[in-house]
């Protein structure tokens, strides 16, 4: 059976496979700070259906406490170690919503259920809560085991060893840009994502964290930035990882995949 995957916008996926869904990152805000969502209605109720949330690091784009309040009671949450820490409330939503929350690290594995597991994996990028807050908190990668094995990278730079750390995979989920006009360290672009991609050698990939958000008042600012890395991601991968299936799903949109 091969697993499905639906990009709602930014690094929020449902990852299905064996019956299981697997959300990533949930953000489904209109509105964040000084971000506004420019393209890509909000996901509807249905986006919130999950078995197990899955939280690759505590910035508010990633660890979105309102968003984590639609999803359904006693949905498993897996966080980074030391999240209930360093994000005031969560635990407070934990208890309200009856959230299952697990705190891991790299190396670490969590069954699910129906053969399907989620092992842990490293990622290079600032993992704590801005703006303040001490780095006590990793930023994470996820490998989803089920029929197919799915690699849901978080934020990450391009590692030496990320190839050998997330181990042969079928199915990549690369971020392939940002929210703003310019990336700091700790991110891919599109062209260092298809770089990662030659590396990780799956069978198919698709582009996350690109074109969804955006500065407010900055849409004349480097807009190729917001409108053009899923397209050059693909466009890169053709040149440096031709036997790889690359996917460019719209918001909303589902694909399947080997």
């Amino acid at each position: 059976m091969p697993v499905e995957i639906t990009w709602w916008g930014h690094a929020t996926c449902t990852v299905r496979d064996s019956g299981v869904r697997l959300l990533t990152d949930p953000l489904f805000a209109r509105r964040l700070a000084h971000l506004r969502r420019r393209r890509g209605a909000p996901p509807p109720p249905e986006a919130a259906r999950a078995d197990v949330v899955l939280v690759s690091h505590l910035h508010a784009d990633h660890l979105h406490l309102p968003s984590l309040a639609r999803v359904p009671r006693g949905t498993r949450l897996v966080v980074p170690r030391g999240a209930r820490g360093a994000v005031p409330g969560l635990e407070r939503l934990a208890e309200l919503r009856d959230l299952v929350v697990a705190e891991v690290a790299p190396g670490d594995e969590v069954a699910v259920r129906d053969g399907v597991r989620v092992r842990v994996v490293s990622a290079r990028h600032d993992g704590r809560r801005l703006p303040f807050g001490p780095q006590r908190s990793p930023a994470l990668g996820y490998v989803v085991e089920g029929a197919s094995r799915t690699y849901f990278a978080g934020d990450t730079g391009l590692f030496d060893t990320m190839a050998e750390e997330v181990g042969p995979v079928d199915v990549a989920l690369l971020p392939v840009g940002g929210w703003g006009p310019y990336l700091g360290p700790g991110h891919l672009d599109a062209e260092r994502a298809a770089r990662a991609l030659a590396e990780l050698a799956p069978a198919a990939a698709v582009p996350v964290h690109y074109g969804t958000y955006w500065p407010i008042g900055m849409d004349a600012v480097r807009p190729h930035e917001f409108h053009a890395p899923g397209e050059e991601f693909a466009r890169h991968a053709l040149r440096l990882a031709p036997k790889v299936t690359v996917r460019v799903p719209a918001h909303g949109e589902r694909v399947r995949l080997p």
